[in-house]
């Protein structure tokens, strides 16, 4: 059996490359400081890579790494990975963000404390031979409001820290909900410019996104009281720099603490804010711990092992994340969903605009992301042609070609214990497809509205006639003449001598000719062969 190659191309803690090397299952090159020109004739080797933040995964390297599963960053921000590159060619990213939570949380929390009590500063006068008590007057964070952008774990463990020092804590995140902020202790709030109108200092701990660049920009910064002070160890370019300037230069905002920037790290020459004496300045810090660095390292060396052993997802940033015991409980029905997904896509009108899929029961309870990808992939693999469509990639896809997704749990009864429904629409037309479980065994139990029962492999052939005598025995007279041999058969009709379908599955394939044979009979309207 074949070796799982992996690259670390960055340091990484010793106990996590032992971690790898100590798992006979892989192959592992430690190469720290590879050049680019190194990684690109190289990169075609690894399944796996692992970096900090020095090596950059750029889309050429991506695409030169024909074999390449995952990459593996030790840390949080992905910034030196083509995502985009990576989620197209099927390429799982993992960071570590619980790894440095801690180190991030107090670092923050110490630069609240410094930038209050004018620590730094003070610092640099006493060294510099001066006293200047009275110029480094600070305020107490005791029953102070404090503004946190961003609940995640970072923000939640400064959250535990600010509320011990006596603060109060207001609280802005789109994905936490009420209860969880009750839990926490913090008031939760549903727009930025409320939240930061309210607080005596406010720190950042959010992803740089399209969304969430500038959130603190010069219209925001005019909203905040007089005297308000903001922390950011989360990403540059969360803060408009030269707005938070202007505001500190003008004495609206009394100061700021960065660990982060946003042209480059470290700050280029000339950089405006450093001549500010109320502006704290650390190098990137945040994650600067030696528990850290060694928690990232094993933390990174141990997913990347799982995934390539087990294939288990933890803390994708591309896909979601799936534990091995999850992986098994989903595996059933990701198969019936991408099967569903292929047959859908052959029966679809063109042009489809929207899919949705709709999830009762049993399933319905489940984390179904993962599920809903694999419906996808399986619609999309023939849209697609020669363009690879993955559970990782699906989702791009999709939207690339303008098809708008959605996830329902309707709460209607049915007669299943758990359904799946995938339904397809344009302008003018729909086509649907349900799936169930009688057992352990897949069932396509409806089409286009017919209530039916066929297997979800092989061969199908979908036959559409009008509810009048002697069409099975025409189909049964074709499908021997060109020797087919049918495994399954079912009849549907909705109403007596109304539209009805008829579903087969066959052993083998069906030559067109057989189809066009079909078709000659007035009463049958159409005859559709979907290879599963």
């Amino acid at each position: 059996m074949s070796k799982h190659k992996v690259l670390v191309a960055d340091p990484i803690a010793d106990a996590g490359i032992d971690e790898l090397k100590a798992d006979n299952s892989l192959d592992v090159d430690v190469r720290i400081g590879i050049s680019e020109e190194e990684l690109l004739k190289d990169a075609g080797l690894y399944e796996a890579i692992i970096v900090r933040s020095q090596t950059k995964i750029t889309e050429d390297v991506i695409n030169k790494a024909a074999k390449l599963k995952i990459v593996g960053r030790a840390g949080v921000g992905v910034d030196n990975i083509a995502i985009p590159a990576a989620t197209k060619n099927g390429v799982i990213v993992m960071n570590t963000p619980a790894g440095n939570t801690i180190s991030t949380a107090e670092h923050a929390f110490g630069l609240m404390a410094s930038l209050a009590r004018n620590i730094p500063q003070a610092h640099a006068t006493v060294t510099g031979g001066g006293w200047g008590r009275k110029d480094y007057k600070g305020v107490e964070l005791n029953k102070k409001t404090l503004a946190i952008l961003g609940m995640g774990r970072i923000g939640t463990e400064f959250a535990r820290r600010a509320i011990a020092f006596g603060m109060t804590v207001l609280a802005y995140d789109p994905y936490l909900s009420p209860s969880r902020a009750k839990t926490l202790q913090v008031e939760l709030f549903q727009d930025v410019d409320s939240i930061v109108a309210k607080a005596d200092f406010i720190t950042l701990h959010m992803p740089l996104t399209d969304e969430t660049k500038h959130i603190i920009n010069e219209e925001r910064l005019k909203i905040c009281k007089k005297g308000a002070r903001i922390i950011n160890c989360a990403r540059g370019g969360l803060i408009d720099e030269n707005a938070l300037l202007d505001s500190i230069e003008s004495g609206h905002v009394a100061g700021a603490a960065l660990d982060v920037y946003e042209e480059s790290e470290p700050p280029p020459e000339g950089y405006a804010l450093l001549k500010s004496k109320k502006i704290v300045f650390t190098p990137h810090l945040g994650a600067s711990t030696a528990e850290a660095q060694e928690n990232v390292g094993i933390e990174i060396a141990r997913n990347v092992r799982n995934f390539l052993v087990d294939g288990t997802i933890i803390n994708s940033v591309n896909t979601p994340s799936v534990d091995s015991k999850t992986a098994q409980l989903l595996e059933p029905y990701l198969n019936l969903a991408e099967s569903m997904g292929k047959m859908l896509s052959q029966i679809s009108p063109q042009g489809a605009e929207s899919i949705c899929i709709r999830y009762s029961g049993k399933v319905a309870e489940m984390d179904t992301s993962l599920v809903t990808r694999a419906a996808l992939k399986g619609y999309l693999e023939r849209a697609c042609g020669e363009e690879s469509v993955n559970y990782i990639n699906a989702p791009g896809v999709a939207e690339k070609l303008g098809l708008t997704l959605s996830e329902t749990r309707p709460s209607d009864e049915n007669e299943f214990t758990e359904l799946i429904e995938i339904e397809t629409t344009n302008e003018n037309e729909s086509a649907s497809i349900s799936g169930t479980f009688y057992g352990a065994a897949p069932r396509i139990v409806t089409i286009n509205g017919h209530r039916v029962e066929a297997d979800p492999v092989g061969h199908v052939l979908l036959v559409s006639n009008t509810d009048v005598p002697g069409v099975v025995g025409a189909i049964g007279t074709v499908l021997s003449k060109h020797k087919a041999n049918i495994a399954t058969m079912c009849l549907s009709r909705n109403q007596v001598g109304d539209l009805a379908l008829t579903v087969l599955n066959l052993d083998d394939d069906l030559d067109q000719s057989a189809r066009d044979e079909l078709l000659a009979y007035e009463s049958i309207h159409s005859a559709k062969l979907v290879e599963l």
